[in-house]
């Protein structure tokens, strides 16, 4: 007999995990398949930096147990400033958080089947009533989420979302011991998670330092493969040799050793999404592009969508006559744009002139943001295009000029 559930999700990451969570906890027939074995698990898709804050940590229950530093600062460097903001947050253990997810899912009544990798929909009528794993076994479900991030199959097959490759963005990350946190030369990175804005180490992207406690430390750096990384990349050079390059040069990493098996690495799309549903199937997470383009947090974020779809299931199954049209699974379109990601226009475009601008703005960059006052350091992180103008220049108007030339060519 072929086997039937309210609502199927495809990949256990933390947006479909969180799916799964929540339906489960309204009581919903809910089935999670993840292409890894549970022994595993999570070996290829252990990925993130798993940076995160308090509002995340209180907004899903994650214990403390998946913690490995609680920070009390962020520092922003450039070549050759440093601009530091009072700010609690969280490194995890990224394969712990997600274990836990899965644990916490089953205890509230979501089925997990591992090693089960989904290839693509199972249609019926012209819309999608199932998923096809492992080649040709098949099982359905009123209601289908694509969670399996940049791979898509779902989404590719249906047409939902438009991942452009020129917008991905790839990043490698190592954990270390022997890190000097607290070098003389540079801000105190003790309990602290730093974003490096440099292009020769990163060129049209950034790096990162996240203290995980005494001499540990998550190192790692990413780019987005567009226009502003290829004026500026080195001829030859791929991700791991920026990264060597940047060990090499910098001494807080002169005594420091990589930890075996603590390497990461992954993708993601820094763009604005199409649509993100349609009859009976929704996508979440980085199957379409949830990360924030401005900093990259991508945890929180993704949690959010993984909620807001399973708002939306519950919801179209929960009426009298269940519905699942694409004209009410097109909420969770709207939730998306109200909760998950507001003012996405405003980020990508102050991303696209953040990455734009040469290493020496990055200088006055950090001047600029230890002159303004808090109010104005929140409005641009909300993306609030009219705040801009507080750390803007004179001197800036070639560099707007070039972004908007390039603006004007897209």
């Amino acid at each position: 007999m072929t086997e039937h559930f309210d609502v199927i999700v495809a990949g256990a990451g933390p947006a479909g995990a969180q799916c799964a969570r929540d339906l489960a906890a309204r009581h919903h027939d809910v089935l999670v398949l993840e292409t890894e074995p549970e022994s595993e698990f999570p070996r290829q898709s252990n990925k993130s930096t798993a940076g995160t804050f308090p509002s995340m940590m209180a907004s899903f229950g994650v214990p403390d147990e998946v913690v490995m530093n609680h920070t009390e600062k962020v520092v922003l460097e450039s070549p050759n400033r440093h601009y530091v903001q009072e700010r609690v947050g969280a490194v995890l253990e990224f394969a712990d958080f997600k274990r836990w997810l899965v644990a916490d899912g089953r205890e509230r009544g979501a089925e997990y089947w591992f090693d089960a990798r989904v290839a693509g929909p199972v249609m019926e009528d012209g819309e999608i009533a199932g998923v096809r794993y492992d080649g040709d076994n098949e099982v359905y479900a009123d209601i289908v989420v694509d969670a399996t991030g940049p791979a898509a199959p779902l989404v590719k097959a249906l047409g939902v979302s438009d991942l452009e490759r020129e917008n991905q963005a790839i990043g490698v990350e190592w954990e270390f011991e022997g890190v000097a946190v607290d070098h003389d030369d540079y801000a105190d990175l003790t309990d602290a998670m730093m974003l490096r804005l440099d292009h020769d180490l990163a060129p049209g992207g950034y790096s990162w330092i996240f203290h995980t406690g005494a001499d540990t430390a998550k190192v790692g750096l990413c780019y987005i493969q567009n226009e502003s990384y290829r004026a500026r990349a080195r001829e030859g050079m791929g991700i791991d040799d920026y990264l060597d390059y940047w060990l090499d040069i910098d001494p807080r990493f002169e005594n420091a050793k990589r930890l075996e098996g603590k390497q990461h690495r992954g993708s993601a799309h820094i763009q604005k999404p199409g649509k993100l549903s349609t009859d009976s199937f929704m996508a979440v997470g980085d199957t379409v592009p949830t990360i924030d383009p401005l900093w990259g947090e991508g945890i929180h974020k993704c949690m959010k969508s993984g909620r807001v779809a399973a708002i939306t299931a519950d919801t179209c199954l929960g009426r009298r006559e269940p519905d699942t049209s694409a004209e009410q699974m097109s909420l969770y379109d709207q939730l998306w744009h109200e909760r998950v990601a507001p003012r996405m226009d405003a980020r990508l475009l102050m991303t696209r002139l953040l990455y734009l601008a040469p290493n020496e703005r990055y200088d006055t960059l950090m001047r600029d943001l230890a002159r303004a006052d808090e109010n104005t350091l929140t409005r641009i992180n909300r993306g609030d295009k009219l705040a801009l103008p507080k750390i803007l220049h004179l001197s800036d108007l070639p560099l707007l000029g070039r972004f908007v030339r390039r603006r004007l060519g897209e």
